[in-house]
């Protein structure tokens, strides 16, 4: 374990403030506290962190007010807890940014090995940021929409700059379930269904947070809403998608 790997934890709750870092130091964390916003402004000014898990339910500035202003300002991944468990939030708090979401409470392992998954992820930017490199004149996609190309033999995403976009295994498989089923409510079992792999996470939780990857790299800025959240219902693909015809 890299033990200069450090870790703030954001909660109002002094007991879980506690239990959590004397866990996580257990695992070769180095691991502050803060017991609201002000205080993690405080810790910010003086050190850095890798990482963040913040609490939502906060008295005061809440924990989407602070995630908001975080992102805004590029700073660490964060993963948010919450006693309020409902799809509805979780996919908020996925779109404003956060790398991931628990439930209060929370099983400490299960949050470890959430950490482990989020800071690996974070650490290899290649396989999560858009690639600047243009690509050959010559690939033929299969696939058209909203001024994007895909060509599923090569799994090749252009964004309408004629751009190369990279996608994760699992962000390919999502957006190829998307293209093939355009304009439709789709829900988790239904996309977890389509887009399975060999290496896919068999609950709902991932297809939230492939979702809301993908959906980021999709708008690139231009608040395009290509993927639409349907309460209670699932998501839509919202472009229309023309196919080449083989041969």
């Amino acid at each position: 374990m890299d033990l200069a790997t450090r870790i703030l934890v954001v909660d109002d709750d002094a007991e879980i403030r506690a239990l959590l870092s004397e866990f996580l130091e257990r695992h070769g964390y180095s691991v502050a506290t803060a017991a609201g916003g002000a205080e993690m402004d405080r810790l910010l000014g003086t050190d850095r962190f890798d990482l963040a898990v913040l609490d939502v339910m906060m008295p005061g500035e809440d924990g989407l007010a602070i995630l908001r202003r975080m992102q805004t300002s590029g700073a660490m991944p964060v993963i948010m807890l919450s006693a309020v468990g409902t799809d509805v939030d979780r996919i908020v708090g996925l779109e404003m940014g956060a790398e991931d979401y628990l439930s209060k409470p929370c099983n400490p392992r299960e949050l470890l090995a959430r950490i482990r998954t989020v800071l690996r992820r974070v650490r290899m930017p290649n396989m999560t940021e858009p690639s600047p490199t243009p690509v050959a004149a010559d690939v033929e996609p299969t696939h058209r929409f909203a001024g994007w190309a895909l060509s599923l033999p090569m799994r090749l995403l252009l964004d309408p700059d004629n751009v190369v976009v990279t996608l994760t295994d699992g962000e390919f498989r999502l957006l190829r379930a998307f293209i093939e089923h355009p304009r439709r409510v789709l829900s988790r079992d239904q996309l977890l269904e389509y887009s399975a792999g060999a290496d896919s996470e068999s609950y709902d939780r991932a297809i939230d947070v492939q979702v809301s990857r993908l959906r980021r790299k999709l708008d690139r800025g231009r608040d395009s809403d290509l993927i639409r959240t349907l309460r209670n219902e699932g998501y839509m693909f919202t472009a229309a998608v023309t196919a080449r015809k083989p041969g």
